[in-house]
């Protein structure tokens, strides 16, 4: 490919609606231009990396036995009213009615179209255990689409389904996948990608695992122990907290006027944080009754915890004269019967606390919650924070990273067979549900993500595995006959030897040159200028600067297939052994 026949613009200046590098960079070198908010076109470069991701996704869901399907985009609503799904999932699911006034839907995920597909395939149990793959288009109407292709409104996602007849098998499949997904991202040049316990969402399912790629642009928190190795999404980290007991005193009654935040009370009752209860206020969707939270003072919500406990979805309430409860002076004693109370174990135990008093003005004092709240229960619903305990090696050296979520991975069990009414005939002849797995991975999400998590000021460094180009000849005297010679018969003979290969022969000044060879970001980089040539030399360099030589012309292309083994020598070290 020539690079004044590439369709695309590249420039210098930064957009201004660019928040992140990652997007920033894939506008000013070419890569993308966007149609509407959150949907997106791809030029070349940006197709191509996506082609090389796709084509590591398939070898590795080849490599597990997985078979490719295609699943359609528009799916008749009756599939998911089947799930209930059309119902439960909210204003995300795109919702239309076709010409025949037929409810239709544009598949944000294929959970429903599996099961349809193979809903007659698999109705006896000698034809399991096996798993259906797709890479497709959805449509996900996302509230607040940012960072150009990593959080999106349609988008190109790998997603896998795999069908068995036990748990057992399952849980043996799902650590293959497992094991395939850190393939494919160490082949795709992302080795520090981790998995993390996750929540399972909408997707249901009891055991879940997101992929994170490190970076501080990410939108999700993620809670690491780096002394045993636990990961967690912070919708699923437990939170663990040494017990904080104040003084055993009698439960009093005390004036605070005007102190309704958690910090004012107990600077004026002379407290802290730690020993004092918390109480925030949500109400549910479906009813708008109340539900409160109590938790220790330093301590915030976690509000999936929250949802998946209540079996429901809430919001943050509205409280006003005619409701049950005092605004600002919420407490565990002689709150109204009206309302939901859910309180988290960091409470349990818990002596000489403040609270509320649920009147006007007023808290408690020396709140116990055994003596004062006789039959609490007590749940986890507390965020983690930096500096909590592990649940895992029991050290009080939990950290909290920021990462860009790339993959996911569910046991999805039965939610979906069963409500789809999927069976299979046992060996005894009896009718049983088939038990699944879901497995998902973001196409330009993980690109983008890469070039987030590897870039320069200058442009995206791709890894060899998955960049656009593996090379780029620039030739820096087109008008010069012996530089034009020598450039394209080099450019000729890397592409005759298998080399994806970019020409620049534009008669332009070399810094120009070199700013779009950065924005493009082949990982080798070869120059052929008068000088170099008057000394019978080409310079050959990687793009992030690891490697700059010069060689004799005739050695020119065995050196830059070396250069390309070797890059790629360096991303297959870091590729886990298959399971």
């Amino acid at each position: 490919m020539k690079v004044k026949n590439l369709v695309g613009e590249r420039f210098k200046e930064r957009p201004s609606d660019c928040v992140v590098d990652s997007h920033a960079l894939m506008v000013r070198g070419g890569y993308i231009k966007q149609v509407a908010n959150g949907i997106f076109s791809l030029f070349p470069p940006a197709r191509r990396v996506t082609q090389k991701i796709e084509a590591i996704i398939r070898e590795e869901m080849d490599r597990i036995d997985g078979q490719e399907v295609l699943f359609p985009v528009v799916l008749p609503g009756s599939l998911w009213m089947e799930s209930g799904r059309y119902q439960s999932v909210d204003n995300t699911l795109a919702r239309f009615d076709d010409r025949n006034g037929t409810p239709m839907v544009l598949g944000m995920t294929h959970e429903e179209a599996a099961v349809q597909l193979v809903r007659e395939y698999g109705s006896t149990y000698n034809r399991y255990p096996f798993m259906i793959y797709q890479i497709q288009t959805k449509f996900r109407d996302e509230a607040r689409p940012r960072a150009g292709l990593i959080r999106v409104r349609e988008f190109t996602m790998k997603d896998g389904y795999s069908f068995h007849t036990s748990q057992e098998d399952l849980e043996k499949y799902y650590a293959r996948c497992y094991r395939a997904y850190e393939r494919i991202y160490a082949r795709a040049g992302a080795p520090e990608v981790i998995a993390v316990k996750s929540d399972s969402g909408m997707m249901g399912g009891s055991v879940s695992h997101e992929y994170m790629l490190l970076t501080d642009i990410g939108e999700d928190s993620i809670v690491i122990c780096p002394d045993c190795g636990y990961r967690a999404n912070m919708e699923a980290a437990e939170n663990i907290v040494a017990p904080v007991q104040g003084e055993e005193a009698e439960l009093v009654k005390v004036s605070t006027p005007g102190k309704a935040t958690i910090e004012e009370v107990v600077e004026y009752l002379h407290g802290d944080t730690m020993h004092s209860v918390k109480a925030v206020v949500y109400q549910t969707n479906a009813e708008d009754k109340f539900v409160v939270a109590f938790l220790r003072g330093d301590l915030e919500v976690n509000e999936t915890k929250l949802t998946n406990y209540l079996g429901e979805n809430i919001h943050p309430a509205l409280v006003t004269e005619d409701s049950p409860i005092v605004a600002g002076f919420i407490g565990p004693v002689g709150i109204s019967s009206e309302v939901k109370i859910v309180f988290d174990r960091s409470l349990e135990d818990a002596v000489g606390m403040i609270c509320g008093a649920n009147d006007q003005d007023y808290h408690y004092t020396g709140l116990s919650m055994k003596r004062d709240v006789p039959g609490a229960e007590f749940v986890d619903i507390a965020k983690a924070f930096a500096g909590g305990i592990c649940p895992v090696c029991g050290k009080p050296h939990l950290t909290v990273s920021r990462g860009i979520e790339v993959g996911n991975i569910f046991q999805l069990g039965i939610k979906y067979s069963k409500s789809m009414n999927m069976t299979y005939t046992d060996a005894d002849g009896n009718s049983q549900y088939p038990i699944m797995g879901c497995y998902g991975i973001g196409v330009g999400r993980l690109a983008a993500s890469i070039a987030e998590a590897s870039h320069d000021k200058f442009g995206p460094i791709w890894p060899i595995s998955i960049a656009p180009w593996s090379a780029e000849v620039c030739c820096l005297r087109a008008d010069d006959p012996e530089t034009k010679r020598i450039s394209e018969e080099l450019y000729e003979a890397l592409e005759k030897a298998g080399v994806d290969t970019l020409y620049d022969d534009r008669d332009i000044r070399p810094g120009a040159m070199f700013s779009d060879a950065d924005l493009l970001g082949a990982p080798v980089r070869v120059i052929v200028s008068p000088k170099n040539l008057a000394n019978g030399e080409i310079e050959i360099s990687t793009r992030d600067k690891s490697i700059q030589v010069k060689v004799p012309v005739a050695e020119a292309l065995d050196k830059i297939k070396e250069i390309i083994r070797t890059l790629q020598d360096q991303i297959d070290q870091t590729v886990p052994e298959s399971i």
